[in-house]
């Protein structure tokens, strides 16, 4: 096949995948609403609201086999007043949205741990995606008296594709999100 029929046959291709495939299915609000820490025992714990977008565009993606990855960057920095503040801590609370055909379910999933909670509709996935509860994020040992920064921001990108797709699409970067940073000054 000559490069110009393969080009030809990709723009031909690209015109008849679904809109959620081709365009930016990740317009709408993602966006930190809220966040602090609680302290129990020597354990700083995290505790957020994310608003993660939703749409047509995101269910039709999940149901054509597109998995998409929710993650939750924390970043802690230690004040500095006449320095660049010190990173003492970054961390990622990676998960993963899928759509289970066979059952009719969103399947969420934590990649680390394996562990997967279904729920019967998109929204309920993506409340609980952006509830946070009590994720330990640093210990008080770690903190020496001063004053830090503790920093959110969510991100939302495409994750796995089926075999059919990936040929299709990768050179595709149109799903790919991230929140600005939400931060607050943690007395220490």
């Amino acid at each position: 096949m000559t490069p110009g029929r393969l080009l030809a046959l990709l723009c031909a291709l690209a015109l008849i995948l679904p809109p959620a495939v081709r365009g930016n299915a990740l317009e709408g609000v993602l966006e930190v609403r809220s966040a602090y820490v609680n302290i129990d025992k020597g354990v700083f714990l995290l505790y957020a609201r994310v608003e993660y977008p939703e749409s047509p565009a995101i269910r039709d993606a999940l149901r054509d086999g597109i998995t998409l990855t929710f993650d939750l960057d924390v970043r802690i920095e230690r004040d500095r007043r006449f320095w660049f503040n010190a990173a003492l801590v970054e961390l990622t609370l990676r998960r993963e949205l899928t759509y289970h055909a066979v059952s009719d379910r969103y399947v969420v999933r934590d990649p680390k741990s394996g562990e997967q909670t279904t729920f019967a509709t998109l929204d309920e996935a993506l409340f609980h995606l952006g509830r946070i509860d009590a994720w330990p994020i640093v210990v008080e040992p770690q903190l020496n008296a001063g004053n830090y920064s503790i920093s959110v921001r969510a991100g939302v990108r495409r994750g796995h594709l089926p075999t059919a797709m990936r040929a299709l699409l990768f050179w595709t970067d149109d799903w790919v999100r991230v929140s600005e940073w939400y931060t607050w000054s943690l007395p220490v």
